[in-house]
């Protein structure tokens, strides 16, 4: 049963990580290939090729690295996306790439302009969140997992209970804004000046509550204290399936994938400000887990799953970092502003400063899998 066990786990790590990557990787690809750019390699992992084949001018791999994946392009013998930039050394090499013929220069991503690189380089997180969005809105539009705003405990001797809501009690509406979710109270809480009217669904008896409620702190995700107005209720931790028009759908799509890209960057932030424990940094062992248990939980669930992990990585590859995309488009800005690339030296100087600091984000990430996965701590 273990072996059975450890083989779902590592199909569903290799399944999430394998279309993310291919995903991201598929940004970059057609849009050097919308630019123009002859794209020489197409991979999937790093290292050493397991399987390659060659289809018109680019070869398409699998490497034995999962973690990541590249494109190589003509005229810029480097990595896009994740590894280390392997530009031609020296300005000898420069002078050679400039030598080139017409024909080679028009198929060269080096011979591109500066918004057409930084067009190739975003695509790939962005593909990641747009991938993302398309993931939320199919489920919306058909069967998404929602915590309804069932009552679970209505805590004596406060405002809810003085009123007279009971446990299991549907709230429909606040003030007249229609609730369909758990996660919807808080933010009208917050919002809220005065008395609140809440709808009621209560065994199929529609009621209404005039509600006072009372200073008080609830926490963020982040364990930080809040204040705000409290009724002195906590959910249910009901399940529901909702189904929305594709209208709907995109609206709100378009928001829960806003909520994810806010939430995956405000938890960076707090990181850096130390409100958030590098301790909740995860490696290959934590994605492997979740994405299991996920996937043990229904298809809703793991396509939930994937959908917030393309966020991740959407983000993540975004922060301006050398060795990230979002370091090659400050690169590339610096090259649109100036109307002159970086010199390589400062570009070789600013790789290694983001090859140490990405190597540093993944030993702590290894070393919170190991504690967390096999001394069972945190």
């Amino acid at each position: 049963m273990q072996i059975i066990s450890f083989f779902m786990i590592a199909v569903h790590f290799i399944l999430v990580l394998g279309i993310l990557i291919f995903v991201h990787e598929l940004g970059h690809f057609l849009v050097a290939k919308l630019m123009g750019v002859k794209v020489e390699k197409f991979s999937l992992g790093f290292g050493t090729k397991i399987y390659g084949k060659q289809i018109g001018e680019t070869e398409y791999m699998i490497s034995a690295f999962p973690l990541g994946g590249y494109v190589k392009m003509f005229g810029e013998t480097g990595i896009i996306e994740g590894g280390s930039d392997r530009q031609p050394e020296g300005e000898t090499a420069v002078a050679e790439v400039q030598e080139m013929s017409a024909e080679d220069k028009a198929r060269s991503f080096f011979h591109k302009t500066p918004l057409q690189k930084m067009a190739i380089i975003f695509a790939g997180p962005f593909f990641n969140l747009a991938f993302a969005w398309l993931i939320l809105v199919s489920l919306l539009m058909s069967a998404f997992p929602i915590m309804t705003p069932t009552l679970g405990k209505v805590v004596e001797n406060k405002p809810a209970a003085r009123a007279g809501l009971q446990k299991n009690d549907l709230i429909k509406s606040i003030n007249g804004k229609k609730i369909v979710e758990w996660d919807e109270i808080a933010p009208l809480m917050a919002s809220t000046k005065g008395d609140v009217t809440l709808d009621i669904d209560r065994s199929g008896t529609q009621m209404q509550f005039k509600i006072t409620p009372e200073a008080g702190t609830t926490y963020t995700i982040f364990g930080e204290p809040v204040s705000q107005p409290i009724l002195g209720i906590s959910p249910a931790y009901a399940i529901k399936d909702i189904s929305l028009s594709p209208v709907q759908a995109i609206t709100v799509g378009t928001q829960k994938t806003w909520k994810f890209v806010n939430l995956t960057f405000v938890s960076m932030v707090k990181m850096f400000q130390g409100s958030v424990s590098v301790k909740s940094i995860g490696g290959p062992l934590m994605i492997a887990d979740m994405a299991n248990q996920a996937a043990k939980q229904g298809g809703a669930n793991f396509f939930l799953f994937l959908a917030l992990v393309s966020v991740n990585l959407g983000v993540l590859n975004l922060l301006p970092v050398p060795i990230l995309d979002g370091g090659h488009l400050v690169f590339y800005f610096f090259e649109l502003l100036f109307r002159r690339p970086i010199s390589i030296r400062i570009r070789e100087y600013a790789q290694q400063i983001g090859l140490v600091l990405l190597v540093g984000l993944m030993v702590v990430a290894f070393y919170n899998d190991i504690i967390r996965y096999v001394f069972k701590q945190g």
